[in-house]
């Protein structure tokens, strides 16, 4: 059976906690097979990328397999060719395609009509991959205590927050959410959260006051204000000042609180230039964690 990893609901929280243990068997060596030998995978882009594009090509070929980069504007489809036309092709000639859109809708249309796995590599309103080598972060940090400690998301409720939200049911996870009043995160995924919640003990608060969300924590985590693609709103960049992630609200948090950031950062605006470079060795231990966790679900998917 195909499976596909087009939004973190797609693996059961077995798989999830399996995928975590194989990341870290990959990272440190004590797995190091070739699980993609003589496997093609395509790297299918609309949207420019850093880390999710040089850690899926470097994850495919450390694995043994061959990575090839499909830019939307060099394919038919640039053209007016159907999406399910190229995905019926492109699925003759991949073992496996991971895409990158501004269109959570073209993803899962792509993926109807696919005969080989898709992951999702980010949409306007999910990024699976970037949470997954999150928690795999976490994990590598607190170990059996993950569950126990308290991770707080302050500022936008974008597809990062949304797939945050899928996390800590998936996991079992203590998630704080606070984000503007209007810019809260989907209702589907909050739901898709809570129904997960019931199953592994996790729970999410969702509010509107970010030292609520902050108070005591052990993990503070924001992101970019404004998307790619999405244009600049004075109005809610005031809306969220208040969320900025700098001394003054991190000094509600534990004395010894890990701040994240999925990247690129806009420092000076959801987060500080010191609160970054303080935590700089963190943020990029979670931007690294992408290779490896990344690996993880390419052998979950292909072998």
């Amino acid at each position: 059976m195909i499976r596909n990893f087009v939004d973190l609901w797609e693996i059961t929280p077995d798989e999830g906690w399996a995928i975590l243990l194989d990341a870290e068997s990959i990272k440190t060596g004590r797995d190091n097979q070739k699980y993609l030998l003589g496997k093609n995978v395509g790297l299918f882009f609309t949207k420019p990328s850093t880390r999710t594009r040089v850690s899926f090509e470097v994850a495919v070929h450390q694995l043994g397999g061959n990575a090839i980069y499909l830019a939307e504007q060099s394919l038919q489809v640039s053209r007016g060719e159907d999406l399910k036309d190229t995905s019926r092709t492109l699925s003759r000639y991949l073992d496996c395609i991971v895409i990158r859109t501004d269109s959570h809708r073209k993803l899962e249309e792509y993926a109807r009509y696919s005969t080989v796995p898709v992951i999702n590599a980010l949409t306007d309103m999910s990024h699976p991959c970037q949470v997954l080598s999150d928690v795999f972060t976490l994990y590598e940090t607190f170990q059996e205590d993950l569950r126990n400690i308290k991770i707080a998301y302050v500022g936008d409720g974008n597809n990062v927050c949304n797939t945050w939200l899928v996390a800590a049911g998936l996991f079992g996870l203590n998630l704080f959410v606070a984000t503007p009043e209007g810019y809260e995160p989907s209702s589907y995924y909050y739901q898709a959260g809570e129904d997960l919640c019931k199953i592994t003990g996790g729970s999410i608060y969702l509010t509107t006051n970010p030292v609520e969300a902050v108070k005591d924590a052990h993990v503070v985590y924001t992101d970019v204000w404004v998307s790619m693609n999405q244009e600049r709103d004075e109005e809610k960049l005031n809306l969220l000042k208040p969320y900025q992630v700098n001394q003054k609200l991190l000094s509600y948090a534990r004395s010894d609180v890990k701040v994240m950031h999925c990247l690129p950062a806009r420092k000076g605006e959801e987060i500080t230039e010191d609160v970054f470079e303080a935590h700089a060795d963190f943020i990029f231990r979670q931007a690294e964690n992408r290779l490896h966790a990344q690996k993880a679900l390419l052998k979950f998917l292909l072998v």
